[in-house]
Protein backbone atom coordinates (compact mmCIF):
# COMPACT_ATOMS: atom_id res chain seq x y z
CA UNK A 1 0.00 0.00 0.00
CA UNK A 2 1.14 3.52 -0.71
CA UNK A 3 1.61 5.83 2.26
CA UNK A 4 -1.50 7.83 1.34
CA UNK A 5 -3.56 4.65 1.72
CA UNK A 6 -2.77 4.71 5.44
CA UNK A 7 -4.35 8.11 6.15
CA UNK A 8 -7.27 6.57 8.05
CA UNK A 9 -5.06 4.46 10.31
CA UNK A 10 -2.66 7.39 10.81
CA UNK A 11 -5.59 9.54 11.90
CA UNK A 12 -6.93 6.79 14.18
CA UNK A 13 -3.51 6.44 15.81
CA UNK A 14 -3.28 10.21 16.29
CA UNK A 15 -6.74 10.34 17.88
CA UNK A 16 -5.85 7.50 20.26
CA UNK A 17 -2.49 9.08 21.12
CA UNK A 18 -4.06 12.49 21.76
CA UNK A 19 -6.74 10.91 23.95
CA UNK A 20 -4.73 8.47 26.05
CA UNK A 21 -1.43 10.35 26.31
CA UNK A 22 -2.59 13.71 27.73
CA UNK A 23 -5.04 11.93 30.05
CA UNK A 24 -2.12 9.97 31.54
CA UNK A 25 0.00 13.11 31.86
CA UNK A 26 -2.87 14.79 33.71
CA UNK A 27 -3.26 11.81 36.05
CA UNK A 28 0.47 11.80 36.81
CA UNK A 29 0.52 15.57 37.35
CA UNK A 30 -2.46 15.25 39.68
CA UNK A 31 -0.56 12.69 41.75
CA UNK A 32 2.32 15.17 42.02
CA UNK A 33 0.52 18.49 42.44
CA UNK A 34 -3.21 17.86 42.77
CA UNK A 35 -5.17 18.24 45.98
CA UNK A 36 -2.92 16.74 48.64
CA UNK A 37 0.03 16.58 46.25
CA UNK A 38 2.56 13.79 46.41
CA UNK A 39 2.01 13.40 50.16
CA UNK A 40 -1.70 12.80 49.54
CA UNK A 41 -0.83 10.24 46.87
CA UNK A 42 1.54 8.55 49.32
CA UNK A 43 -1.25 8.33 51.93
CA UNK A 44 -3.66 6.95 49.32
CA UNK A 45 -1.15 4.31 48.20
CA UNK A 46 -0.41 3.44 51.82
CA UNK A 47 -4.15 2.90 52.41
CA UNK A 48 -4.26 0.70 49.30
CA UNK A 49 -1.44 -1.44 50.70
CA UNK A 50 1.34 -0.55 48.26
CA UNK A 51 4.63 -0.76 50.17
CA UNK A 52 6.67 1.36 50.42
CA UNK A 53 3.97 3.91 49.61
CA UNK A 54 6.37 6.85 49.16
CA UNK A 55 8.17 4.93 46.41
CA UNK A 56 5.03 3.76 44.60
CA UNK A 57 3.49 7.25 44.67
CA UNK A 58 6.55 8.60 42.88
CA UNK A 59 6.82 5.60 40.55
CA UNK A 60 3.17 5.82 39.48
CA UNK A 61 3.32 9.58 38.91
CA UNK A 62 6.57 9.38 36.95
CA UNK A 63 5.37 6.43 34.88
CA UNK A 64 2.09 8.16 34.01
CA UNK A 65 3.83 11.38 32.97
CA UNK A 66 6.58 9.58 31.01
CA UNK A 67 4.31 7.04 29.31
CA UNK A 68 1.73 9.73 28.60
CA UNK A 69 4.35 11.95 27.01
CA UNK A 70 5.73 9.11 24.86
CA UNK A 71 2.24 8.07 23.76
CA UNK A 72 1.30 11.67 22.95
CA UNK A 73 4.32 12.27 20.71
CA UNK A 74 4.30 8.70 19.39
CA UNK A 75 7.72 7.50 20.48
CA UNK A 76 9.26 4.14 21.43
CA UNK A 77 6.27 1.94 20.69
CA UNK A 78 5.35 -0.52 22.20
CA UNK A 79 7.11 0.46 25.45
CA UNK A 80 4.80 3.27 26.56
CA UNK A 81 1.80 1.09 25.73
CA UNK A 82 3.28 -1.64 27.94
CA UNK A 83 3.64 0.93 30.73
CA UNK A 84 0.00 1.95 30.33
CA UNK A 85 -1.14 -1.67 30.43
CA UNK A 86 0.99 -2.27 33.53
CA UNK A 87 -0.37 0.83 35.28
CA UNK A 88 -3.97 -0.07 34.50
CA UNK A 89 -3.52 -3.70 35.54
CA UNK A 90 -1.94 -2.65 38.83
CA UNK A 91 -4.80 -0.22 39.45
CA UNK A 92 -7.34 -2.95 38.66
CA UNK A 93 -5.67 -5.36 41.09
CA UNK A 94 -5.30 -2.86 43.92
CA UNK A 95 -7.65 0.13 43.90
CA UNK A 96 -10.51 -1.27 41.79
CA UNK A 97 -10.43 -4.88 42.98
CA UNK A 98 -13.71 -6.31 44.20
CA UNK A 99 -15.71 -3.17 43.38
CA UNK A 100 -17.50 -4.51 40.32
CA UNK A 101 -17.50 -3.20 36.78
CA UNK A 102 -18.68 0.41 36.87
CA UNK A 103 -16.13 3.13 37.60
CA UNK A 104 -18.72 5.28 39.39
CA UNK A 105 -18.79 2.52 42.00
CA UNK A 106 -14.98 2.26 42.04
CA UNK A 107 -14.95 -0.63 39.56
CA UNK A 108 -12.50 -1.64 36.86
CA UNK A 109 -14.35 -0.38 33.76
CA UNK A 110 -12.12 2.70 33.23
CA UNK A 111 -8.80 0.90 33.63
CA UNK A 112 -9.91 -1.88 31.29
CA UNK A 113 -10.86 0.60 28.56
CA UNK A 114 -7.56 2.49 28.90
CA UNK A 115 -5.56 -0.76 28.76
CA UNK A 116 -7.57 -1.89 25.72
CA UNK A 117 -6.92 1.45 23.99
CA UNK A 118 -3.18 1.04 24.66
CA UNK A 119 -3.31 -2.49 23.22
CA UNK A 120 -5.16 -1.20 20.17
CA UNK A 121 -2.58 1.54 19.73
CA UNK A 122 0.26 -0.97 19.96
CA UNK A 123 -1.46 -2.98 17.22
CA UNK A 124 -2.22 0.01 15.03
CA UNK A 125 1.13 1.74 15.49
CA UNK A 126 1.86 5.39 16.21
CA UNK A 127 1.21 6.40 12.60
CA UNK A 128 3.14 8.66 10.27
CA UNK A 129 2.47 11.76 12.40
CA UNK A 130 4.73 10.57 15.21
CA UNK A 131 8.30 10.71 16.45
CA UNK A 132 8.68 7.02 15.62
CA UNK A 133 7.78 7.71 11.97
CA UNK A 134 10.19 10.66 11.78
CA UNK A 135 13.10 8.52 12.99
CA UNK A 136 12.08 5.55 10.84
CA UNK A 137 11.11 3.28 13.75
CA UNK A 138 8.18 0.97 12.97
CA UNK A 139 6.88 -1.35 15.66
CA UNK A 140 3.25 -2.30 15.26
CA UNK A 141 0.93 -5.19 14.65
CA UNK A 142 -0.07 -8.27 16.62
CA UNK A 143 3.46 -9.01 17.83
CA UNK A 144 3.97 -5.46 19.12
CA UNK A 145 0.59 -5.65 20.86
CA UNK A 146 1.42 -9.06 22.35
CA UNK A 147 4.76 -7.71 23.58
CA UNK A 148 3.08 -4.67 25.15
CA UNK A 149 0.48 -6.85 26.88
CA UNK A 150 3.04 -9.40 28.08
CA UNK A 151 5.44 -6.77 29.39
CA UNK A 152 2.67 -4.76 31.02
CA UNK A 153 1.11 -7.79 32.71
CA UNK A 154 4.51 -9.09 33.85
CA UNK A 155 5.40 -5.73 35.39
CA UNK A 156 2.05 -5.46 37.14
CA UNK A 157 2.34 -9.02 38.45
CA UNK A 158 5.85 -8.38 39.76
CA UNK A 159 4.82 -5.14 41.43
CA UNK A 160 1.76 -6.67 43.07
CA UNK A 161 3.69 -9.77 44.19
CA UNK A 162 6.52 -7.76 45.74
CA UNK A 163 4.76 -4.64 47.01
CA UNK A 164 1.02 -5.13 47.56
CA UNK A 165 0.35 -5.72 51.23
CA UNK A 166 -3.23 -4.63 51.96
CA UNK A 167 -4.46 -4.55 55.51
CA UNK A 168 -6.59 -7.49 56.55
CA UNK A 169 -9.13 -7.86 59.30
CA UNK A 170 -9.04 -10.53 62.02
CA UNK A 171 -10.52 -13.09 59.62
CA UNK A 172 -7.86 -12.40 56.98
CA UNK A 173 -10.31 -10.51 54.75
CA UNK A 174 -9.27 -7.39 52.86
Amino acid sequence: MARSDHTESDLAALVLRLSVGPMLIAHGANKLAGKGGLEGTRRWFDALGLRPAWFHARLAAATEVAAGTLVTVGALEPLPEAAVIGLMTTAALTDHRGKGFFIFKGGWEYVAVVAAAATGLATLGHGRWSVDAVIGRRRQGPLAAAAAVALGLANAAALVATSYRPATDEDGQR
